[in-house]
């Protein structure tokens, strides 16, 4: 690991102070880091892929922000409560229990004691090339460089949302539950408070893999709004993976169904593990509407998900694979009493 500054903040506004810069570089390559749990970040300095100079801890924002909340809106999320917090809180298992299912699948009870939400969503990529930086040729880590994983061992990469630049899958699991749900995120910066779709939060790699988001280096994820809805209890998070235990998904699927006498009055679906970023299906979301929920027509949904899959080799079984877990994940949330 290389030295660095590290700054503690006191409060949000003087941890965004702390970041300003004249750095026109993305936050995934910005010199300055924020520190909540450290879950991703310190592994990443230590692999020397993440090379800050400053390091920023806002960890001490845990008992002065706000924790879980409910309302007629819906629930609200800090972004500095635990994930173990909101996986064992009892209202979240019984109304949302898709958020509970995403963070217990999600990794190790060490981990989830100590990684926030706010980090949670914003962890990179597990690709290989990535991560083993005797790989010269990654753009994420260092853009223009070209993808290693385009001709390389590839199984577990991306066949949705890739580009000729980057395959590597976004790795986490309580974005899609957020995706699925229409979520909102609250960011604050040096321009004040906003609050945006987190279905808009990640973008695509394109020609520039090394941004990941719409985050300017100086800003704080805040909360997350999850609307209230007839879909959250019938919620169900499905994930596929080489091993039960502290894996990430080869292909997952985050379900929530508004149902009347086995009719679909709205499904809400995102997709893990077979996308460069949280992916919303709405394809399939389309095809069900109106519909019978059988398992012919969870079938056709699951075809109209994938339809646009590009494959490279290694990863050719990730389609059918992703399909499947759809299917199993829609006949599944059916029979979760609303």
């Amino acid at each position: 690991m290389r030295g660095f500054e590290y700054v503690r903040a006191a409060d949000p506004a003087d941890a965004i102070h702390a970041a300003r810069q004249t750095s026109s570089a993305p936050p995934t390559l910005a010199p300055t880091q924020f520190l909540a749990g450290g879950t991703t970040l310190l592994d990443l300095m230590k692999l020397d892929i993440m090379r800050p100079t400053r390091v920023v801890d806002i960890s001490g924002f845990r008992n002065r922000t706000d924790g879980i909340a409910f309302d007629r809106q819906g629930l609200h999320l800090g972004a500095f409560v635990t994930m173990a917090e909101a996986a064992d809180h009892p209202d979240i298992r019984r109304d949302y229990p898709i958020i509970a299912q995403s963070l217990d699948l999600a990794a190790s009870a060490q981990i989830r004691n100590m990684a926030t939400l706010g980090g949670n969503v914003l962890q990179r990529t597990r690709c290989s090339y990535f991560r083993d930086t005797s790989w010269q040729a990654c753009n994420k880590r260092s853009p223009g460089s070209g993808c290693a994983a385009l001709r390389g061992l590839n199984r577990k990469h991306a066949v949705l949302g890739t580009s000729e630049n980057c395959i590597a899958t976004y790795p986490g699991d309580f974005a899609q539950a957020l995706v699925a749900l229409g979520a909102d995120i609250e960011i604050a910066g040096p321009s004040g408070a906003r609050r945006v779709k987190f279905e808009d939060l990640h973008v695509a790699p394109d020609a520039h893999p090394e941004i990941e988001t719409i985050l300017n280096p100086d800003e704080l994820i805040t909360g997350f709004a999850v609307p209230a809805g007839p879909w959250t209890r019938r919620s169900l998070y499905l994930k596929v993976r080489d091993r039960e235990s502290y894996e990430f998904a080869l292909a997952s699927a985050a379900v929530a169904l508004d149902l009347h006498d086995g009719v679909v009055n709205e499904a809400r679906i995102a997709l893990g593990g077979v996308a460069t970023k949280p992916w919303r299906a709405r394809e399939a979301e389309a095809a069900l509407k109106g519909r019978a929920l059988s398992e012919a027509n969870a079938r056709q949904a699951a075809e109209a998900a994938f339809a646009t899959t590009k494959t490279h080799g290694h990863n050719d079984y990730k389609p059918e694979l992703g399909r499947r877990t759809l299917v199993r994940a829609l006949m599944q949330a059916a029979t979760v009493e609303a």
